[in-house]
């Protein structure tokens, strides 16, 4: 078996894995609740959501990706592209890339701030550098920050297949505020 099929097999393993917690959990599409989440930093409301403990992003289930892991400034999400992720012309549309590359990278922002704080995109800039396949297998967005102060943050995203061929990349600009 040759290292990317065995790391594309570990990747469905860990995302099987994260669903099946996330499900026992009672874990639903929704919105984190704000009171808990004011209390909370940011890593905390991020390693909740990979536990179930918070609802995740609707937008996840319409575009079928998922959080698999998070640390302190890094997050990753995983998804396979399926057919109604494709264009008019039959390639997997930008727009997948680019949610992806959004929620790597904010949410590895959010991993950075401290109880009380939020953040919004400011400013995306996503390039695609390689077509997704329909066969391909399963992609992974992971969001860097590169910089996280009192009213900015930077971070960097790619989407890699399990062989390490990069697939696109981001960088955003991320407005840090007090949350209401």
């Amino acid at each position: 078996m040759n290292t990317a099929s065995t790391t594309a097999e570990q990747w469905e393993r860990q995302l099987r894995e994260v669903r099946a917690r996330v499900a026992q959990a009672g874990g639903k599409p929704g919105v984190v609740p704000a009171e808990a989440a004011r209390a909370m930093s940011g890593l905390e409301i991020m390693q909740a959501l990979l536990a179930g403990r918070f609802p995740y992003a609707p937008i996840a289930e319409t575009l079928d990706f998922f959080l698999v892991e998070v640390e302190g400034g890094q997050a990753t999400f995983q998804g396979t592209p399926l057919p109604g992720h494709l264009n008019p012309m039959g390639t997997v549309h930008g727009g997948w890339y680019a949610t992806l590359l959004d929620s790597a990278v904010g949410c590895a922002v959010q991993t950075m701030l401290a109880p009380g704080q939020g953040y919004t995109t400011a400013e995306l800039s996503v390039n695609l550098v390689r077509g997704a396949r329909l066969d391909g297998g399963p992609l992974r967005a992971i969001g860097k920050v590169l910089h996280c102060g009192r009213q900015l943050a930077t971070a960097e995203g790619r989407i890699v297949d399990a062989q390490g061929r990069l697939y696109a990349h981001a960088t955003t600009t991320c407005l840090v505020f007090g949350a209401r």
